[in-house]
């Protein structure tokens, strides 16, 4: 497992942020972290969540993130990265390291995280959500 990251704060479907994380052309990575929240402490969580996305902006290689949690605790957080350097960096790092420990013992219920390589992008945007 290369993060675990504790981004998404407890909310219904909407996005973490309003935008879209503005990443480069391919090649460049994708942490995709799944997890089905506990039913308690969701205050604290949140203040960590957001803790974690401000430690995040300034780690080397970090190139945004997107992040929805639905009513019923399931969220997807899928946050950017250079190179895999970069991802094993963030996950080693002290504060993240006990965020990662926080959220296994007492916020998440279960959890998935998948790294993948980002080969291709390509999008649309209609002019009225310009």
């Amino acid at each position: 497992m290369l993060a675990f990251l504790l981004f998404a704060p407890p909310q219904t479907t909407a996005m973490h942020s309003a935008t879209f994380a503005n990443t480069p052309q391919p090649p460049y990575y994708a942490v995709i972290f799944t997890s089905q929240r506990t039913n308690s402490e969701g205050q604290p969580y949140a203040h960590m969540a957001d803790a974690m996305v401000a430690l995040a902006e300034q780690q080397p290689g970090f190139l945004g993130a997107e992040s929805t949690r639905g009513s019923d605790g399931l969220g997807i957080t899928v946050s950017y990265w250079q190179t895999e350097d970069d991802i094993r960096r963030w996950k080693a790092q002290s504060d993240h390291l006990v965020a990662q420990r926080m959220g296994a013992e007492r916020w998440c219920a279960h959890y998935q995280v998948r790294v993948a390589k980002v080969e291709r992008a390509y999008g649309m945007q209609h002019a009225s959500a310009a």
